[in-house]
């Protein structure tokens, strides 16, 4: 019975850590920083930044 609760609290944890760093380590460097892709000062893109 020990064996199982060890092999339950190890499962758990992998799922933890693994959501946190789908969370939070992953969208960052797989997407990148796409919001601030487009600065354009105008409309037709003039490079004016």
């Amino acid at each position: 019975m020990e064996i199982l609760q060890q092999i339950l609290v190890y499962i758990t944890l992998i799922l933890a850590v693994g959501y946190l760093v789908w969370k939070f380590v992953l969208p960052k460097s797989l997407l990148g920083n796409k919001k601030n892709a487009s600065k354009a000062c105008g409309q037709d893109g003039c490079g004016c930044d």
